[in-house]
Protein backbone atom coordinates (compact mmCIF):
# COMPACT_ATOMS: atom_id res chain seq x y z
CA UNK A 1 0.00 0.00 0.00
CA UNK A 2 1.45 3.38 -1.00
CA UNK A 3 1.52 6.33 1.40
CA UNK A 4 -1.21 8.10 -0.56
CA UNK A 5 -3.44 5.03 -0.29
CA UNK A 6 -3.23 4.65 3.47
CA UNK A 7 -6.59 5.06 5.18
CA UNK A 8 -6.95 8.54 6.69
CA UNK A 9 -10.73 8.87 7.00
CA UNK A 10 -10.48 8.28 10.74
CA UNK A 11 -7.81 10.97 11.24
CA UNK A 12 -8.91 14.36 12.55
CA UNK A 13 -6.95 17.60 12.52
CA UNK A 14 -8.42 20.09 15.00
CA UNK A 15 -7.54 23.76 15.16
CA UNK A 16 -7.75 24.70 18.82
CA UNK A 17 -8.19 28.36 19.73
CA UNK A 18 -6.16 29.14 22.85
CA UNK A 19 -7.07 32.80 23.30
CA UNK A 20 -4.80 35.87 23.18
CA UNK A 21 -2.23 34.69 25.71
CA UNK A 22 -3.74 34.22 29.16
CA UNK A 23 -3.90 30.46 29.88
CA UNK A 24 -7.02 30.99 31.99
CA UNK A 25 -8.96 31.90 28.85
CA UNK A 26 -8.77 28.43 27.31
CA UNK A 27 -12.12 26.68 27.23
CA UNK A 28 -12.70 23.37 28.98
CA UNK A 29 -13.16 21.77 25.55
CA UNK A 30 -9.88 23.19 24.27
CA UNK A 31 -7.97 21.72 27.21
CA UNK A 32 -9.66 18.33 26.73
CA UNK A 33 -8.88 18.18 23.01
CA UNK A 34 -5.25 19.10 23.62
CA UNK A 35 -4.80 16.51 26.36
CA UNK A 36 -6.46 13.76 24.31
CA UNK A 37 -4.54 14.45 21.08
CA UNK A 38 -1.97 11.99 19.79
CA UNK A 39 0.09 14.90 18.49
CA UNK A 40 -0.06 18.62 19.32
CA UNK A 41 1.42 21.07 16.82
CA UNK A 42 2.26 24.69 17.62
CA UNK A 43 3.31 27.46 15.22
CA UNK A 44 6.68 29.20 15.51
CA UNK A 45 8.38 31.89 13.46
CA UNK A 46 10.51 30.41 10.70
CA UNK A 47 14.18 31.40 10.86
CA UNK A 48 15.07 33.43 7.79
CA UNK A 49 18.57 31.99 7.93
CA UNK A 50 17.37 28.40 7.60
CA UNK A 51 15.12 26.48 5.20
CA UNK A 52 11.64 26.14 6.69
CA UNK A 53 11.89 22.37 6.64
CA UNK A 54 14.67 22.40 9.24
CA UNK A 55 13.65 25.39 11.32
CA UNK A 56 10.93 23.55 13.19
CA UNK A 57 13.10 21.33 15.33
CA UNK A 58 12.28 21.55 19.03
CA UNK A 59 15.77 22.74 19.83
CA UNK A 60 16.51 24.38 23.19
CA UNK A 61 17.46 27.59 21.41
CA UNK A 62 14.21 27.96 19.52
CA UNK A 63 11.89 30.58 20.95
CA UNK A 64 8.42 29.42 21.95
CA UNK A 65 5.55 31.18 20.24
CA UNK A 66 2.57 32.62 22.05
CA UNK A 67 0.36 29.57 21.42
CA UNK A 68 3.05 27.21 22.72
CA UNK A 69 3.64 29.27 25.86
CA UNK A 70 -0.11 29.25 26.54
CA UNK A 71 -0.74 25.50 26.14
CA UNK A 72 2.30 24.58 28.22
CA UNK A 73 0.12 25.35 31.21
CA UNK A 74 -1.94 22.26 30.36
CA UNK A 75 0.31 19.83 28.48
CA UNK A 76 4.02 19.04 28.90
CA UNK A 77 6.46 20.66 26.50
CA UNK A 78 7.70 17.29 25.23
CA UNK A 79 4.27 16.60 23.71
CA UNK A 80 4.47 19.68 21.49
CA UNK A 81 5.82 19.70 17.95
CA UNK A 82 6.74 23.00 16.37
CA UNK A 83 5.73 23.96 12.84
CA UNK A 84 7.61 26.97 11.41
CA UNK A 85 5.65 29.53 9.41
CA UNK A 86 6.79 32.69 7.62
CA UNK A 87 4.57 34.84 9.80
CA UNK A 88 6.65 37.97 9.25
CA UNK A 89 6.56 37.89 5.43
CA UNK A 90 4.91 40.75 3.58
CA UNK A 91 3.45 40.90 0.09
CA UNK A 92 0.91 38.11 -0.10
CA UNK A 93 1.79 34.51 -0.84
CA UNK A 94 5.58 34.68 -0.98
CA UNK A 95 7.68 31.68 -1.96
CA UNK A 96 8.91 31.40 1.63
CA UNK A 97 5.38 31.51 3.01
CA UNK A 98 4.08 28.88 0.56
CA UNK A 99 7.05 26.62 1.30
CA UNK A 100 6.34 26.87 5.03
CA UNK A 101 2.70 25.85 4.51
CA UNK A 102 3.76 22.89 2.36
CA UNK A 103 6.44 21.75 4.81
CA UNK A 104 4.05 22.00 7.74
CA UNK A 105 1.40 20.00 5.91
CA UNK A 106 3.89 17.26 5.10
CA UNK A 107 4.89 17.08 8.76
CA UNK A 108 1.25 16.63 9.76
CA UNK A 109 0.68 14.00 7.07
CA UNK A 110 3.80 12.13 8.17
CA UNK A 111 2.36 11.95 11.68
CA UNK A 112 -0.90 10.57 10.29
CA UNK A 113 0.93 8.00 8.16
CA UNK A 114 2.72 6.57 11.19
CA UNK A 115 -0.51 6.18 13.13
CA UNK A 116 -1.65 9.47 14.69
CA UNK A 117 -5.43 9.81 14.49
CA UNK A 118 -6.15 12.77 16.75
CA UNK A 119 -4.03 15.77 15.81
CA UNK A 120 -4.35 19.24 17.32
CA UNK A 121 -2.98 22.56 16.16
CA UNK A 122 -2.91 25.26 18.85
CA UNK A 123 -3.53 28.74 17.50
CA UNK A 124 -3.82 32.03 19.33
CA UNK A 125 -7.25 33.63 19.35
CA UNK A 126 -9.79 31.69 17.30
CA UNK A 127 -8.86 29.25 14.51
CA UNK A 128 -11.44 30.82 12.19
CA UNK A 129 -10.32 34.45 12.68
CA UNK A 130 -7.15 35.44 10.80
CA UNK A 131 -5.46 32.20 11.79
CA UNK A 132 -2.65 30.21 10.19
CA UNK A 133 -4.73 27.11 10.80
CA UNK A 134 -6.88 27.68 7.73
CA UNK A 135 -3.85 27.54 5.42
CA UNK A 136 -2.51 24.46 7.18
CA UNK A 137 -5.86 22.66 6.95
CA UNK A 138 -6.16 23.41 3.22
CA UNK A 139 -2.63 22.15 2.62
CA UNK A 140 -3.20 18.94 4.59
CA UNK A 141 -6.47 18.25 2.78
CA UNK A 142 -4.71 18.72 -0.56
CA UNK A 143 -2.39 15.86 0.40
CA UNK A 144 -4.94 13.71 2.25
CA UNK A 145 -8.52 14.68 1.23
CA UNK A 146 -10.04 12.17 3.65
CA UNK A 147 -8.62 13.85 6.76
CA UNK A 148 -11.40 15.39 8.82
CA UNK A 149 -10.90 19.03 9.84
CA UNK A 150 -12.52 20.47 12.96
CA UNK A 151 -12.12 23.60 15.08
CA UNK A 152 -12.57 24.60 18.69
CA UNK A 153 -13.40 28.30 19.09
CA UNK A 154 -11.21 30.51 21.22
CA UNK A 155 -11.44 33.93 22.87
CA UNK A 156 -10.29 36.63 20.45
CA UNK A 157 -8.01 39.56 21.23
CA UNK A 158 -10.84 42.02 20.60
CA UNK A 159 -13.00 40.28 23.20
CA UNK A 160 -10.18 40.31 25.74
CA UNK A 161 -9.40 43.98 25.08
CA UNK A 162 -13.07 44.90 25.38
CA UNK A 163 -13.32 43.04 28.68
CA UNK A 164 -10.11 44.43 30.14
CA UNK A 165 -10.87 48.02 29.13
CA UNK A 166 -14.58 47.93 30.02
CA UNK A 167 -15.60 48.79 26.47
CA UNK A 168 -18.77 47.21 25.00
CA UNK A 169 -18.07 46.02 21.47
CA UNK A 170 -21.56 46.57 20.08
CA UNK A 171 -24.99 47.63 21.29
CA UNK A 172 -28.44 47.62 19.74
CA UNK A 173 -28.23 48.12 15.97
CA UNK A 174 -24.52 48.88 15.86
CA UNK A 175 -22.38 46.87 13.43
CA UNK A 176 -18.98 45.56 14.43
CA UNK A 177 -16.13 45.77 11.93
CA UNK A 178 -12.97 43.71 12.41
CA UNK A 179 -10.19 44.30 9.90
CA UNK A 180 -6.44 43.85 9.53
CA UNK A 181 -4.50 47.11 9.20
CA UNK A 182 -2.55 45.36 6.45
CA UNK A 183 -5.65 45.71 4.24
CA UNK A 184 -4.88 49.42 3.85
CA UNK A 185 -5.88 52.75 5.32
CA UNK A 186 -8.92 53.29 3.07
CA UNK A 187 -10.77 50.33 4.58
CA UNK A 188 -10.02 51.56 8.10
CA UNK A 189 -11.13 55.11 7.27
CA UNK A 190 -14.42 53.91 5.76
CA UNK A 191 -15.14 51.77 8.81
CA UNK A 192 -14.43 54.67 11.18
CA UNK A 193 -16.87 56.85 9.26
CA UNK A 194 -19.63 54.28 9.83
CA UNK A 195 -22.00 53.88 12.79
CA UNK A 196 -20.33 51.02 14.64
CA UNK A 197 -17.27 49.84 16.54
CA UNK A 198 -14.04 49.27 14.61
CA UNK A 199 -11.30 46.84 15.63
CA UNK A 200 -7.97 46.75 13.81
CA UNK A 201 -5.48 43.90 14.09
CA UNK A 202 -1.84 43.84 12.93
CA UNK A 203 -1.43 47.60 13.17
CA UNK A 204 2.17 47.66 14.31
CA UNK A 205 3.81 48.92 11.10
CA UNK A 206 0.86 51.12 10.16
CA UNK A 207 0.27 52.64 13.59
CA UNK A 208 1.26 56.22 12.57
CA UNK A 209 -1.23 56.10 9.68
CA UNK A 210 -3.99 54.73 11.89
CA UNK A 211 -3.22 57.39 14.48
CA UNK A 212 -3.46 60.16 11.90
CA UNK A 213 -6.82 58.86 10.66
CA UNK A 214 -8.19 58.63 14.21
CA UNK A 215 -7.19 62.24 14.76
CA UNK A 216 -8.65 63.36 11.42
CA UNK A 217 -12.04 61.81 12.23
CA UNK A 218 -12.08 62.97 15.84
CA UNK A 219 -11.94 59.43 17.27
CA UNK A 220 -8.56 59.48 19.01
CA UNK A 221 -9.88 60.17 22.50
CA UNK A 222 -12.20 57.13 22.43
CA UNK A 223 -9.69 54.62 21.06
CA UNK A 224 -8.13 51.88 23.20
CA UNK A 225 -4.91 50.06 22.38
CA UNK A 226 -3.90 46.63 23.67
CA UNK A 227 -0.29 45.44 23.50
CA UNK A 228 0.83 41.89 24.35
CA UNK A 229 -2.53 40.92 25.86
CA UNK A 230 -2.23 38.25 28.53
CA UNK A 231 1.57 38.30 28.46
CA UNK A 232 4.32 39.86 30.58
CA UNK A 233 4.67 43.47 29.53
CA UNK A 234 0.98 43.79 28.69
CA UNK A 235 -0.26 47.35 28.23
CA UNK A 236 -3.87 48.44 27.85
CA UNK A 237 -4.98 52.04 27.63
CA UNK A 238 -5.53 55.13 25.47
CA UNK A 239 -3.70 55.45 22.19
CA UNK A 240 -0.34 57.09 22.82
CA UNK A 241 0.65 59.77 20.34
CA UNK A 242 4.31 58.87 20.66
CA UNK A 243 4.33 55.07 21.07
CA UNK A 244 5.00 53.57 17.64
CA UNK A 245 7.13 50.60 18.73
CA UNK A 246 4.29 48.09 18.90
CA UNK A 247 4.37 44.29 18.87
CA UNK A 248 2.94 42.54 15.82
CA UNK A 249 -0.11 41.31 17.72
CA UNK A 250 -1.47 44.68 18.82
CA UNK A 251 -5.20 45.38 18.89
CA UNK A 252 -6.84 48.76 18.33
CA UNK A 253 -10.44 49.19 19.50
CA UNK A 254 -12.49 52.24 18.52
CA UNK A 255 -15.97 52.08 20.06
CA UNK A 256 -19.06 53.41 18.29
CA UNK A 257 -20.20 56.91 19.14
CA UNK A 258 -22.79 56.62 21.93
CA UNK A 259 -24.62 59.71 23.16
CA UNK A 260 -26.93 58.15 25.76
CA UNK A 261 -27.96 54.82 27.21
CA UNK A 262 -29.90 52.66 24.77
CA UNK A 263 -29.50 55.18 21.99
CA UNK A 264 -28.86 52.51 19.36
CA UNK A 265 -31.83 50.29 20.18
Amino acid sequence: MTADARPTADATLTGVGVGPGDPELLTVKAVRILREADVIFVPVMADRAEPTATAGANSPGAEAGRAEATVREYVPADRLRRLPFALDDRGGVTARRAAAWDDAARTVVDAIDVGARSLAFATIGDPNVYSTFGYLAQSVRALRPAVRVATVPGVTAMQELAARSGTPLCEGREPLTLLPATAGLALFADALAGPGTVVAYKGWRRHPELLAELRRQGRLADAVLGRSLGLPGERIGPVDNTDHDLPYLSTLLVPARREHRGGKL
